[in-house]
Parts: structure tokens; C-alpha cells; sequence
């Protein structure tokens, strides 16, 4: 209630009159949850209720309790009408984060992206990194920066306010920063769920509050009938007698807003010269008012008693429906300067408007605005609605949404739709997204419009829905345009092409690619955006489309030929290329070489990225790995330098796989963990740590947790494009049922994998598949199936490149004849040991080496078996393929290949047996006594002696044996 104003010394009597602002009552519980979940970051807090029920009010009385517990306290807010500005609500609130911001070295690098946004503390933050490519990349870096800002501040409070006014832009921004909030954050949105669609929450229907998370959802009911008495009793002291707090709760239905403006209307009386206090009985002078219950009859009361400058200038603010400074409501107004300081002054001292902290002047609610423009004669609207336009086009540069807001509610709807949509691009010129889509609903939404208005209109609308977060919001959005009659063909050819490629990149529905084929016919006239098209269905070889691929290629050379932008051919190429690696295609390494290492133009890299990205990844499918690094470290290298950062992101994915690949085991989880919190966006990172470490932990013997994993990686595999993630996983999770002795559960993964592997023609690749579905069918007596699979895989691989693949032939063929034919096997066996060696791969190595001891001994050549398998344990010994080890030991003992041991035992005293050790760390890793046994083909009885002996000499619970294990490796090393 209280002022800070320049003009708050003209209305101090009324602020004595009601003990310096309202009292706080009724919302101890709220109040309890708030704090609760502000205390336990990261929290996203969502305060729900009508107007005028209180949210902002609740928010600010938590304000001191959280500042004492040391938290930073942004606070933002919405409007309905504001001129573009980028990520608005966020941006006001950051801007007051300069005195807990530390030194802009410690800040990290990511954070510069927000000094164009915040001029004033652009000196506090770090130089601005190169700006992105395109709209993904753009968000991605002030995702990025945003946490990184926020993260620097410590223990913060974002608050927004007004959050059902958020744009979308800005809903997105804050969807994508619940996903991977800072540790010390909370976010809280005050919003009106009445004013949100229905059935939609406030931050869209992709909101999910994240593992890790606290939060609550509050819902502010009105106050009871105590509680307004206890308002009255603070405000009025010993005048509110019990007759007054029902009075007041019946007039506002326990609003608290209705009960302070009827509270202020008392006040408006003044002290009487005969003491002290309100004049009167206060119950007659309610009476008196003779007006019906609730805010619009209080606050109409009051505006009938302002003079006529006071009300002329709450008029103009009406009419402007934003914060405005003085002079813009004295023009407005039509009134002299000094007429409007009187107007504005006397406003203020009644509460009528108030003043924000950047000397604009606003109601204390939109409630009352909307009654204060409700009151006002039509013809006094419309005139007011004009002066403000004229005003507003003589600045500079001209608010066109303001201006654009005024012109429709004077009716004219041609000058609203220049007006509109000259704001909706410089909305977008700007960056901001989500003032320029509601815009441009609005002109799609007006009847007759048509012609090219209609579709720039729906074009850039598509384009604003197509780079979004919120999959089911602009899939609708582009639906509804689709479903326009009066578009034309090409726009609708674009239109359908931004829907399809959303279908299939954010929802992986592969019927995405029925609207992207219909939208490459409808886009013959413009051969940029039909090349796009057709790129897309070329590398899709799902759905029996691998036969069509080259077809469509072909197609898109040729409208690529028509173009004269050289990005839309590099486009091409880098397609081209990443389908002759596909196929291991020999030809395509010199190929990949002659690529533009440099150009002015960065499209046109950006698309060398691509293809460098593309043949590196497939370059470790195929078995190429050194070749594949040195393409993998340019790709990530040239996409910094380019701005690219998505598929820096992914040649740092595929970089760190081929680390484990080349057996680097010791932290590859923690070094998966770290990239995915970097980019928590990017699904295919979560899929390929899923699948690396997947292999990791069931070398190890978790075979639980690696089946988890596997499952993980196929549900994704399954909504891609491309065969290879869903290979990989089938082949995993294979391994995994075979491991347990579950053939028939192997077959039923394998089966469906294979058909894939068949349609797609991915005979080069190497994902491991082929070796274990050739076990688990010979392991459910399906050898023709066997037979057939390897025949094919020989057929497949004939003319190709690919290593790898072959190697997994020599595997699968040794094994379909190892009992039938051990000295086929032999051979087999050996040339895939030797393959795996050439290319770099240990664990593959070590596997070879096993199956090759295994089937020497079968040929009854002891000797090498025993040197092969002692070659395979050492290398699973290596890499700590604990379950393995165990099996290839096992093997040598059943085989009766074991040396003898000589007399006792060494004794270890305090210190792990090696056994113990192996047991130790398989704790440390989660794995119970069963997954232990099965690890190291152990009895539970063994298992739990080894367990007992280990946690005595470690003096410590199962529960701490990770970081006991940790210590001690600190204090060797």
C-alpha cells in the first residue's frame, strides 16, 4: 500500500491512516510450502489463484526469510502488452543481479551470450561468443548461458510474475531451463490458470518436473471471514469491530484486493479534527457508498471522486494498458505538464495508480484497469485511442505493438493489419519469437486476409513453430495453418515441410515423412526448400525406404543444380557423402578430403561440418577408428568455429565413444554424466552414453542395469531415421539375454533387429548384432536362420570398406561352425582377432582371442588355446571386464588348460585379495550378492564370505565403499 514515489509525501496521511501498507494474514501455510520448496534446490514453484487474491503479495513477504538464509531474490514480469523485447520477464529480472554477480573471470565463458541482452552489466559479464547460426543453435547458447548466469549467483530466487502472459519464446526458454536447472535455483511463476488455455499448464503441455527437483504447486483460495477481520484489525486498530469484518468479507467474497480497496475507501475519509481514526461509524459510511459487493463497485466509487485531471490522466493509463512514463500520459491526456503532475500526484495518493522503480506509472491491478476503461464513453475510448497512436508514432523508434494495439481497437482493421504486421517483424527482427507469433495468429485469425499477406503471415509462423521446444503446441500451430484453404500451394509446400520435419526430429514419428514427400511435390517452384525435402527422405532408411534413398538423392542434385545459393549444393554433397558411407563405399574417404575447409560464406561449412560429422560417425561403424578421430576432432573443431554448436555437441559424443571403444574405461560414466548435464537437450547424448556404457557394465557383469540401459537406447533407436542406435541396443540387449542363459528372449530381440538390418541394407556397419543373433539363433535351433543370416552378411559385404563389419562375419561364421567344423572356426576366429587388433579395439580383441582358445582346444591343439585364452583373460583383466574374466578363467579350468597351483596360498593380511578387490568394486557399482555370482560365476554362499572379509577390511558399510575405495586410490596416486 505504501508509495515509493517522488510523490509520496503528498499522500502520507493516508499511508498513516492505514499503518503503512495492508498486514499479511491468512496465508501461513502457503507461505510454509514456498519456503519449504526454496530451501531444497533446485525447486520450480508454482503459485496459482484469481486476481487480486494475492500471489504477488505472498512471493514478496517470503522475500526476507529467503534473502536471510543467504538467496538472491530476480524478480520479472509479464505484461499483455509490451513492445518486443527478447525473453522479457527474464531479461528485467536478471538486470538486478549485478551486485552478487562474481568477478567476470569466474564466470564461465557461456554466460557472455546475455551481455547484448543486459547492456548495463555487459562490463560484468564476458565477451560475447560469436553469434549462432541458426534459431536451435541461438537458444542453445542462451539456454547455456542463462544456467550459467544463474549458477554463478549461488543460492537464487527467479520469480515471474504474471506468467499467464508469458510468450512463447519465453515459455520455452524457462521449459528448457527446468530441464536442467542450476543446483542452488528456484523458479517461481504467479499466474491466473483462468486466462490459460484449457487444459494447458503454464509452461506448456511438455513440462515435466524433472528427477531431482522439488517444487509445489500452490493454489491461493480466497481468505476466510477471520482472516478479513484480522486485515481490518491491523489496519483500522480498535474502528474494526466484528459488524466491519462481516461486512467487509461479504462485499469481498474474501478477495483480499476487494477488501484493501474498500479499506482504502474508509481511509479516503480522513482523520476528523475530534481525535483520531476514521470519522463516523465506519458500518454507515460503507452503507453510505451504496454500491453492490466486490472490486469493480469500490473502485468505481473512487474513480467518480477523483477531480478531472486526476481522472483524465487514469483514463490515458487505461487506455495505454502499459507502464507509462509522465509525459506520455500527459500527452495522451491532453493535458499541460503541470495539469498532469496535479492529476498523476492525486492518483497516486488514493492508490488509484502507482509508481514502478523506472518512473512509469501502472494500476495496482490489471482488475482496475480493466474497470477504469470500462467506465469511459466510447467515443472517449476511441479519441484517447487515437492521441495515443499519433503520440506513439512520434517516437523513435515507434512502439509498432502498442501502435498496432490501438489501431484494432478503433475498428480499422486494414491499419491494424499494416501496423501488425510491421510489429510482428520487428518482433522477430529482435529475437523475440513469442510476441511476434502472437501477432501473426492475430492477422491469420482476421477474415479476409489473403494473397502474399496471408502467406508471409503463415511462413513465418511455421518458421517461429518449427524451431520450438513444445512438440504438441507447434505441431497444432502448423496444422491450423495447413488447414487454411487459401494458401498457396508453395507456402503450403513449406508449411507442410516445417511439420514434417518437426514430426520427425521432435516426436520421431516417421509419418513425418509422408508430409515431407507431399511437401517436396508442392515445393517444385522453389528448388531451395524442395532440396531440403528431398535430403530429408534420402536419409531416411527406415519404413523399406533404403531402396528409395538414392532415388530421392538424385532427385535433390537435381533441384540443387537449379539453385544459386552454394549452401543448398554443399547440402547435397554432404548428403551424397553420408550415404556412400553408409553403404562403406571405398571411394567416399577421397571424397570427404576435397571438401571446402574454408569459405566466406558459413553455410557453406556449416554443411562441410555436416558431412565431416556424418562419414567420421559412420567411419566408426564401419572400423575406420583412427580415420574416424581425425575427422571427429575437425568436425568439432569447425563447428565451434562456425557456430554450430549441435554438432559439436555430437563429434564430442562420438569422440568419447571411441575412447571406450579403445578401452578407456576408468571414467567413462562420469565423462558421459558431464556432457549430457553440458547439453541436457540433446537426446542422442543420453542414447549414446546409454549404449557405451551399457557395454561397459555388462563386461562388468551388472547385467540388470545393462539390460535397463539397452531398453533405454532401443526406445530412442526406434525414432530415428536412421537403423544404427536401434542396431547397437538389439545387439546389447542380445548379448545380455545370452549371458543369461536366455536364448529364446535373445531370438525374440534379435528377430525384429534383423529385419531392420535386411531393409536398411546396413550390412557394412558393425554394431555387434550380427555375431549374437547367429548365437541365438543356433541357441533356439534355428540354424537355417543361422545359415541364411551369414549368407547374407557374406553377400552384403562384397566391394565394401568396412572393417569392422567384417570382422563381426569372420565372429558370426566361426561360431555357425564351431561344432560342426572347429578348424573352419579356427580360422574364422583368428582373422577376426586379427581384424579387431588392426582396427583398435581391445575388448573386441579380447572376445576373439576367447572364442579363437575355445575352439583350438576343440581342435585339440592345447597349447595355442591355452595361449589365446590367457591373451583373452589379460585383456579382459585390462579393462576390468570383471564377468568376462571370470568366464574366460572358468573356461580355462573346464578345458583343464589351468596351470598348476603351487603349494598354499598367498596370504593378503588387512589388504583385498585380488578376488576381493573385484567383489569391492562391483559394490561400488551397486551390484547385489545375485549380481555378483553372476558376475563371477560365484555361489551366493562365496559371494557373501567375500563380501563379509571385504567390508572388515575396509572397516566400512556397503554403502560407502565407493568413496572408501576413492580415498584410497587418492592416497596411492
Amino acid at each position: 500500500m505504501a508509495v515509493s514515489s517522488r510523490h509520496a509525501e503528498d499522500h502520507a496521511e493516508t499511508v498513516a491512516w492505514t499503518g503503512a501498507g495492508f498486514a499479511f494474514v491468512g496465508r501461513e501455510r502457503e507461505t510454509g510450502l514456498l519456503l519449504a520448496a526454496v530451501r531444497h534446490p533446485p525447486a520450480v514453484v508454482l503459485v496459482e489463484g484469481e486476481a487480486g487474491i494475492g500471489k504477488s503479495r505472498l512471493v514478496h513477504e517470503a522475500g526476507p526469510a529467503i534473502a536471510a538464509a543467504g538467496g538472491r531474490v530476480l524478480t520479472g514480469r509479464c505484461h499483455p502488452l509490451r513492445e518486443p523485447y527478447p525473453y522479457g520477464p527474464v531479461i528485467d529480472a536478471l538486470r538486478k543481479a549485478g551486485p552478487w554477480l562474481p568477478p567476470v573471470a569466474e564466470l564461465p565463458p557461456s554466460a557472455g551470450v546475455l551481455a547484448p541482452l543486459l547492456p548495463d552489466l555487459a562490463a560484468l559479464l564476458p565477451v560475447p561468443p560469436r553469434p549462432a547460426a541458426d534459431a536451435h543453435a541461438k537458444r542453445f547458447q542462451l539456454v547455456t548461458g542463462l544456467r550459467s548466469f544463474l549458477a554463478a549467483l549461488g543460492s537464487a530466487v527467479l520469480v515471474v510474475e504474471d506468467a499467464h502472459w508469458l510468450d512463447e519464446a519465453t515459455r520455452e526458454l524457462l521449459l528448457l531451463l527446468t530441464r536442467d536447472m542450476p543446483e542452488q535455483l528456484c523458479l517461481v511463476l504467479t499466474y491466473r490458470n483462468e486466462d490459460l488455455p484449457p487444459g494447458v499448464p503454464v509452461l506448456g503441455p511438455a513440462y515435466r518436473r524433472q528427477p531431482g527437483v522439488s517444487g509445489a504447486a500452490i493454489h491461493l483460495d480466497p481468505l476466510s471471514g477471520p482472516d478479513v477481520q484480522a486485515l481490518a484489525r491491523a489496519a483500522l486498530g480498535a474502528h474494526a469491530t466484528a459488524e466491519l469484518g462481516t461486512v467487509l468479507y461479504q462485499r469481498s467474497e474474501g478477495l483480499p484486493l476487494a477488501a484493501e480497496e474498500d479499506l482504502i475507501t474508509l481511509a479516503e475519509c480522513g482523520p476528523r479534527a475530534s481525535g483520531p481514526g476514521p470519522p463516523g461509524d465506519l458500518l454507515a459510511d460503507l452503507a453510505h457508498a451504496d454500491v453492490p459487493r466486490g472490486l469493480r463497485e469500490a473502485f468505481v466509487e473512487r474513480l467518480t471522486a477523483l477531480s478531472a485531471a486526476a481522472r483524465t490522466v487514469v483514463e490515458a493509463a487505461a487506455v495505454l494498458d502499459v507502464p507509462a512514463a509522465e509525459q506520455l500520459l500527459a500527452r495522451v491526456a491532453g493535458l499541460e505538464p503541470e495539469q498532469a503532475s496535479r492529476g498523476l500526484t492525486e492518483a497516486l495518493r488514493v492508490a488509484v495508480l502507482q509508481e514502478s522503480e523506472t518512473d512509469r506509472y501502472y494500476f495496482r491491478h490489471v482488475l482496475a484497469q480493466r474497470v477504469a476503461y470500462e467506465q469511459m464513453p466510447g467515443p472517449l475510448r476511441g479519441s484517447l485511442h487515437r492521441r495515443a497512436i499519433a503520440v506513439l508514432e512520434a517516437q523513435n523508434p515507434p512502439p509498432l505493438v502498442q501502435i498496432a494495439h490501438h489501431s484494432q481497437y478503433l475498428g480499422d482493421p486494414k491499419a491494424w493489419l499494416e501496423r501488425a504486421e510491421a510489429a510482428a517483424s520487428q518482433a522477430d527482427s529482435l529475437g523475440d519469437s513469442g510476441t511476434a507469433a502472437a501477432l501473426l495468429h492475430q492477422i491469420l485469425e482476421q477474415p479476409g486476409v489473403t494473397g502474399d499477406r496471408r502467406s508471409r503471415a503463415a511462413l513465418a509462423l511455421g518458421n517461429i513453430a518449427v524451431n520450438g521446444v513444445d512438440y504438441v503446441s507447434d505441431a497444432r500451430v502448423l496444422r491450423r495453418i495447413l488447414a487454411d484453404p487459401q494458401l498457396p500451394v508453395a507456402t503450403r509446400g513449406e508449411i507442410r515441410l516445417s511439420l514434417g520435419l518437426l514430426m520427425v526430429n521432435h516426436a520421431g514419428d516417421r509419418a513425418g515423412f509422408r508430409e515431407v514427400a507431399r511437401a517436396a511435390e508442392e515445393l517444385a517452384d522453389r528448388p531451395d526448400r524442395a532440396t531440403r525435402a528431398m535430403v530429408a527422405l534420402a536419409m531416411n532408411e527406415r519404413d523399406e525406404n533404403g531402396d528409395q534413398g538414392w532415388s530421392w538423392m538424385e532427385r535433390a542434385e537435381a533441384e540443387a543444380a537449379l539453385s544459386p545459393d552454394p549452401a543448398v549444393s554443399a547440402a547435397a554433397q554432404a548428403t551424397r557423402l553420408t550415404l556412400l558411407a553408409r553403404q562403406g563405399d571405398p571411394g567416399v574417404w577421397l571424397l570427404t578430403d576435397e571438401l571446402p575447409r574454408t569459405s566466406d560464406d558459413d553455410e557453406v561449412m556449416r554443411q562441410t561440418v555436416r558431412a565431416l560429422y556424418n562419414t567420421g560417425e559412420l567411419a566408426i561403424e564401419l572400423g575406420h577408428d583412427r580415420r574416424a578421430a581425425r575427422m571427429l576432432h575437425e568436425s568439432r573443431d569447425l563447428a565451434s568455429r562456425v557456430s554450430f554448436p549441435r554438432l559439436e555437441c555430437y563429434s564430442r559424443i562420438a569422440l568419447l565413444r571411441l575412447d571406450a571403444l579403445a578401452g578407456h574405461w576408468s571414467d567413462v560414466e562420469s565423462r558421459f554424466t558431464a556432457l549430457c548435464a553440458e547439453y541436457p537437450d540433446i537426446a542422442m547424448a543420453k542414447t549414446d552414453e546409454a549404449l557405451t556404457v551399457g557395454q561397459v557394465v555388462a563386461a562388468r557383469g551388472l547385467r540388470t542395469r545393462a539390460a535397463e540401459l539397452f531398453t533405454a537406447a532401443a526406445a530412442y533407436g526406434e525414432m530415428e531415421s536412421q537403423v544404427t542406435a536401434g542396431l547397437r541396443a538389439a545387439a546389447g540387449l542380445c548379448a545380455v539375454r545370452l549371458a543369461g542363459q536366455a536364448g529364446p528372449e535373445a531370438w525374440a530381440v534379435a528377430e525384429p533387429a534383423l529385419a531392420a538390418l535386411r531393409g536398411a541394407r546396413a550390412w557394412a556397419r558393425g554394431t555387434g548384432l550380427v555375431p549374437v543373433a547367429v548365437q541365438a539363433a543356433l541357441a533356439c535351433g534355428h540354424r537355417d536362420a543361422a545359415r541364411l543370416l551369414v549368407a547374407d552378411v557374406e553377400e552384403g559385404l562384397r566391394g565394401t570398406d568396412a572393417p569392422a563389419a567384417t570382422a563381426e562375419f569372420h565372429t558370426a561364421r566361426g561360431i555357425l561352425h564351431r561344432e560342426t567344423d572347429p578348424a573352419a572356426a579356427v580360422k574364422d576366429f583368428e582373422t577376426a582377432r586379427a581384424r579387431w587388433s588392426d582396427i583398435g579395439r581391445p575388448y573386441e580383441t579380447a572376445h576373439a582371442a576367447e572364442l579363437l582358445g575355445a575352439a583350438l582346444s576343440a581342435s585339440g591343439d592345447g597349447k595355442a588355446a591355452t595361449a589365446r585364452l590367457e591373451q583373452a583373460l589379460a585383456g579382459y583383466e585390462d579393462l576390468g571386464a570383471a564377468h568376462d574374466a571370470a568366464r574366460c578363467r572358468r573356461t580355462l579350468h573346464d578345458l583343464g588348460l589351468t596351470k598348476s597351483a603351487g603349494r598354499g596360498r598367498r596370504g593378503y593380511g588387512d589388504e583385498l585379495s585380488p578376488r576381493e578387490r573385484q567383489v569391492a568394486e562391483l559394490v561400488a557399482r551397486g551390484a547385489t550378492n545375485h549380481d555378483i555370482a553372476e558376475a563371477l560365476f560365484l555361489s551366493q554362499r562365496t559371494v557373501e564370505q567375500h563380501v563379509a572379509r571385504m567390508l572388515r577390511k575396509l572397516g566400512t558399510t556397503r554403502g560407502d565403499v565407493q568413496s572408501v575405495l576413492r580415498a584410497r586410490s587418492r592416497q596411492r596416486g
